[in-house]
C-alpha cells in the first residue's frame, strides 16, 4: 500500500482515533472517477475542530466511500480572527474573493450590499463551496464561516462594538493601512473586522453613517484606486502581515 497522500477533503463528522468517516456522492466521484483511487489509498480529512487526520479508504462504491481513520497528522490550532465584509460584485470575481480570502486566512465572509451594490443575489452555498475548495488545497485546518448577505445599516447595528472595523475608504480620508495596523489596537492580532465597499465606493449617507460607529476605523489603501476584489485580498494580506499569523513561519514537513 502507498503510504502517499492522495489529496485533503473536508468533512462534517467528528474525527477522533479509530474511528471512520463516510462520504457521499460528490466526494465519492472526485475519489473514484477523478483520481482513480480504490481501497487502501490514503487521504487527509479535517472538519476545523479536531485537527487532521491520515484516512484510508476502507469501501468505495458508486455514491458513497468508507474511511478509516488511522492517525492525526496535525492538531487543531487556533487562527487569526479577522472577519472580511465585503458588497458583492460579479459572480466570477465573488468566486476569487471567496478562494482567495479563505487562503489569507478570512475566519468570516460577510456578503454587504450598500447603495451602488450592483449584484443583488448571493450565492452563499457557492461561496462556501469556494471556501471549502480553497482550504482542502493549501493546508488550511479550517474554514470560513458564511453569512447571510444583508444591507449596510443592518450589518452597522450587527456588529460587536468590540471588534474593531477597518474600512478601506476610497474617499482618502484615513491614514495608511500600514501605519493603522502597526499600532493599537491590531498589533498583536485583535480580533477585527475589513470592510470593501462596492466598485462605485460608499455613497455619502454611507460615509456618514460609518464615521458615526465608535469601532470604525478608515484606512488609506494607497494613491491608486483599487478594484473592490483587489482591495479585499491587500487589505487582508497587510492584516496578516502586521497584525496575524504572517509573522509566523510555515510548519517544516507541510504536505500539499
Amino acid at each position: 500500500m502507498s503510504q502517499k497522500i492522495e489529496t485533503r477533503l473536508f468533512v462534517s463528522p467528528d474525527l477522533s482515533a479509530g474511528g471512520s468517516v463516510g462520504l457521499e456522492k460528490d466526494q465519492t466521484h472526485y475519489l473514484k472517477n477523478v483520481l482513480r483511487l480504490g481501497a487502501g489509498a490514503r487521504v487527509a480529512v479535517f472538519n476545523g475542530r479536531d485537527g487532521e487526520w491520515v484516512a484510508e479508504i476502507a469501501e468505495i462504491g458508486r455514491s458513497s466511500t468508507s474511511l478509516l481513520l488511522t492517525g492525526q497528522s496535525r492538531p487543531q490550532i487556533d487562527e487569526p480572527d479577522i472577519w472580511l465584509a465585503f458588497a458583492p460584485i460579479k459572480r466570477a470575481r465573488i468566486d476569487f474573493i471567496a478562494q482567495k480570502a479563505t487562503e489569507l486566512g478570512a475566519s468570516l465572509l460577510w456578503p454587504v450590499l450598500t447603495e451602488r451594490t450592483n449584484v443583488e443575489r448571493v450565492k452563499t452555498d457557492r461561496l462556501l463551496a469556494n471556501a471549502i475548495e480553497a482550504a482542502e488545497q493549501t493546508a488550511r485546518l479550517g474554514i470560513p464561516e458564511i453569512r447571510e448577505p444583508v444591507r449596510l445599516d443592518a450589518l452597522l447595528d450587527a456588529w460587536p462594538e468590540d471588534r474593531p472595523l477597518i474600512v478601506c475608504d476610497e474617499t482618502g480620508a484615513g491614514n495608511p493601512i500600514a501605519d493603522v495596523l502597526s499600532g493599537p489596537p491590531f498589533k498583536g492580532g485583535t480580533p477585527s473586522g475589513l470592510l470593501i465597499g462596492p466598485e462605485g465606493g460608499f455613497a455619502d449617507r454611507e460615509l456618514d453613517r460609518l464615521r458615526q460607529c465608535s469601532f470604525v476605523t478608515p484606512v488609506s489603501l494607497g494613491p491608486r484606486l483599487l478594484r473592490a476584489d483587489t482591495a479585499a485580498l491587500a487589505a487582508l494580506a497587510c492584516w496578516q502581515a502586521l497584525a496575524g499569523d504572517w509573522t509566523m513561519k510555515r510548519p517544516e514537513g507541510l504536505d500539499l
